[in-house]
């Protein structure tokens, strides 16, 4: 086929994730779609890709999005004739720790009330349903009945032929050399064979995304990992339908394969494969056998299915696959260049996942924003700083282990750390901070006792608690000191900021200068894309500040946002300022020994800045508390940080001073109802469903995005609606947990944490359907925690207001 001199979209990679992508966009009415292929269609990962098909993911629209495709695999060879070798035989999930099992109780439990079906087997009866697996040391299992495989080159060649036959053009042996760049938007691409212009740009390229990423300055940080599987000649009781079987503590997985075994898995210490670049020209290759690296897989394996010792090994596959840096796909338009998507980092996830993430991408690209909240896999995620290779190799090697690993609840990754710092970092490790990493931000935790170790991974109460009580306590009693220079902090200047900012915030913007606005940022459809505090310094001067993780996001947001025809300028400078938050009753006595300005009540409203002396340094003072109570942010010079801490420190020891970490933050600010960006909001929820109807001013002058949303909800029953949960008990949540009313899932929690009010740990949640229109004062409810039903109370207004 002749190469086109133009194509609305160019699709470049002809795995999976690219015929998807066609397949979807032609389906959706877009059939000026051009995918190219360097080699030939599957010839990078899909062909030697293992086959298993999952329903679960973490959340519910990832969840929906894996359905969509397991949908799309069972319909789609009557739609094209080509058989896709999808079977939907079921997976058992077994566990060998009760710690395991309580793991696949709390996904029972998130299968139900994603409308999943699922169910939790005794040993027995997973060993009924798999045969040749030994089941006497197993704590239980879970049966997906829904579940199956594919065979992927198939699959793949299905869904080009789908693509096809709507008019998609795919020609192969047309390697993409180059992106064609006009004002900040990717107009065409560059091949030996010519240049094809075109509207939009997908970066489907698998394991060469990030290399064709660079070639137009988009950062894709992924890295390829050698990835193993065996598969045995025939054994008996081995049949087609026999169920996909996952032994997550023996960190391997099965499915039948021609009446044998296919059995692979994710070691806990991966083995990155360190060719840089990749060439061209691997196409349909594997890479060498490597016994010493799957030892432990096998041995596993063995104990697990006996047969295995005296089956016959056919081969032992060794494929490169690419995994990210936190395990999760990326999706999405690239923040660097307009016009240009990215569908990759599938993590060994990609048969599973391609066909729900294809349709995504084809929703995003043809409406310009994705239709539901796709933060976890959005590559507006990543900052540039992780597209560095060492660090990727470094990571890579640790994510792919993590995908059987036990997951403890806020365990944090270790590789490629430290990294980036508050000039506090070393101050605060001296003092026993527990540091957690937040968009590569090292961010206290918590800090220990001197000669104390850091306490056991748990599912119960964790060890850090009295800790964390103690930091709490002077939260509340004298004044704490917390290191926030991790806050995203964004300056927008220029003659339309005003104006750019009445568009894109729901508050009103146009307030004196000094004082500051709380404002949630809403899409077309009312949900909240972002949530920020701005700080009005000058007529034409805003500092913007956001969550730790959204600079990239939130700055793209408003970057498209502003007209050709205004004239407003964006900078991040989050690195150019340290956060030093004071918090507590003693916090204005304690800056008024080191600062000679008036911090009365009277001199320094709530929710109003100004500049004061602080030793001898000058900050940005400003009157406000994420925890509740009194308090104030200090916005510092970065460089002189740490001359500002140190005389706070030493001013403060006689007024029961105390360092405090995240944890005692986050926990405060859920006693408190304070919403998180990514936890409580996001852009499927919206300010009445939130409980953030005061910051939206509807009647203000200027119309902002998603004001015709709001009008249009406003009055109607809510689809769902936040509350604070109280728990009875000592029991301890950490947020995802099923919410339940009369036995029947009706939301999830979203944060948890201890509150010292309650003296119990209280958590905030969505609540749906009926509960989410009725008043609630106490509304005795439940959650599922590990399998055990917990009761809860549930409220719209907590602390109860006196």
């Amino acid at each position: 086929m002749n190469l086109p001199t133009h194509a609305r979209v160019v699709i470049v990679g002809g795995g999976i994730a690219g015929c998807s992508t066609a397949y979807h966009l032609a389906k959706m009415g877009c059939t000026d779609v051009l995918l190219l292929e360097q080699g030939q269609l599957t010839s990078g990962t899909t062909w030697h890709a293992a086959g298993l098909v999952g329903q679960m993911r973490p959340n519910r629209n990832m969840t929906r999005m894996s359905r969509y495709g397991i949908e799309l695999y069972a319909t789609l060879e009557q739609e094209t004739g080509l058989a896709t070798g999808w079977k939907q035989c079921g997976s058992v999930n077994v566990a060998r720790t009760p710690e395991r099992m309580k793991v696949l109780r709390r996904q029972l439990a998130l299968a139900r009330s994603f409308g999943v079906e699922c169910e939790e087997i005794s040993p027995r009866q997973a060993g009924e349903l798999y045969p040749v697996m030994r089941t006497d040391d197993l704590q239980g299992a879970i049966w997906l009945p829904g579940d199956g495989k594919a065979n992927p080159a198939d699959l793949c060649m299905s869904l080009a032929k789908g693509a096809r036959n709507r008019g998609v053009k795919i020609v192969e042996k047309v390697e993409v050399t180059g992106v064609v760049i006009e004002n900040g938007r990717a107009v065409g691409v560059r091949t030996a064979q010519g240049e094809v212009r075109c509207e939009v740009v997908v970066n489907c390229g698998g394991q060469w995304a990030r290399q064709f990423g660079a070639l137009a300055g988009v950062n894709v940080p992924l890295y390829p990992a050698e990835h193993f599987y065996i598969v045995t000649d025939r054994i008996e009781g081995v049949h087609p339908m026999l169920p996909v079987m996952r032994d997550p503590d023996g960190f391997i997985y099965y499915k039948e394969e021609v009446g044998g075994l296919l059995m692979g898995g994710f070691e806990p210490q991966a083995k990155p494969w360190k060719v840089d670049p990749i060439p061209s020209t691997f196409q349909f290759q594997l890479l060498d056998e490597d016994w010493d690296q799957f030892e432990i897989l096998m041995t596993n394996a063995i104990h697990r299915t006996p047969c295995l010792e005296t089956a016959k090994v056919k081969m032992l596959l060794n494929g490169p696959e690419s995994f990210t840096p936190d395990g999760n796909f990326i999706l999405g338009e690239a923040p660097e260049l307009s016009g240009y998507f990215v569908c990759a980092g599938f993590n060994s996830a990609g048969i599973a996942n391609s066909g729900g993430a294809g349709r995504l991408m084809a929703e995003w690209i043809l409406g310009g924003e994705p239709s539901t909240d796709l933060w976890d896999v959005d590559i507006r995620r990543f900052g540039p700083f992780t597209g560095n290779r060492k660090a990727l190799a470094e990571r890579t090697g640790e994510t792919l282990g993590l995908h059987y690993a036990m997951r403890w609840p806020r365990q944090e990754l270790q590789t490629a750390r430290p990294l980036r710092t508050s000039p506090l970092y070393d101050l605060l490790a001296a003092k026993g901070a527990e540091f957690g990493s937040k968009n590569g931000w090292e961010r206290a935790n918590y800090f220990r006792p001197a000669g104390v170790d850091k306490p056991a991974d748990t599912l119960g109460t964790p060890g850090w608690l009295p800790w964390m009580r103690e930091e709490q306590r002077a939260t509340r009693e004298t004044v704490a000191l917390y290191d926030q220079t991790s806050f995203s902090k964004l300056l927008l200047q220029g003659r339309d900021s005003l104006a750019v900012l009445q568009r894109l915030c729901a508050n009103e913007m146009d307030v004196p200068v000094g004082r500051m606005v709380y404002t949630p940022m809403l899409n077309e459809r009312g949900g909240i894309e972002s949530d920020l505090t701005v700080m009005r310094q000058a007529a034409d001067r805003f500092l913007i500040v956001t969550g730790s993780a959204q600079a990239a996001r939130d700055a793209d947001w408003m970057r498209r946002h502003i007209g050709e025809d205004q004239f407003a300028v964006l900078t991040d400078v989050s690195a150019m300022y340290s956060v030093l938050s004071v918090m507590g009753p003693r916090a204005r006595e304690l800056l008024s020994r080191v600062s000679p300005d008036d911090l009365s009540p009277d001199a320094l409203k709530f929710s109003w800045t100004k500049e004061i002396d602080l030793g001898h340094a000058r900050v940005r003072a400003a009157r406000m508390s994420y925890v509740g109570g009194p308090g104030f942010e200090l916005y510092v010079p970065v460089e002189m940080a740490r001359h500002v801490y140190l005389a706070l420190s030493a001013a403060g020891t006689d007024l029961g001073l105390r360092d405090a970490g995240y944890y005692a933050l986050d926990a405060l600010r859920i006693e408190q109802g304070r919403r998180a960006w990514g936890a409580e909001l996001g852009p499927d929820e919206s300010p009445w469903e939130a409980g953030l109807g005061f910051s939206v001013k509807l009647d203000k002058a200027a119309p902002f995005l998603g004001r015709e949303a709001l009008l249009a909800a406003r009055g109607k029953p809510l689809r769902k609606k936040l509350v604070t949960l109280v728990v009875q008990g000592d029991a301890w949540p950490w947020g995802g947990e099923t919410i339940l009313h009369e036995g029947q899932p009706v939301g999830e929690i979203t944060s948890a944490g201890f509150s010292p009010l309650a003296g119990a740990c209280v958590a905030l949640g969505y609540v749906r359907e009926a509960l989410a229109n009725a008043p609630h004062a106490g509304t005795q409810a439940s959650i599922d925690l590990w399998g055990e039903v917990v009761p809860v109370r549930l409220y719209d207004q907590w602390p109860p207001k006196a």
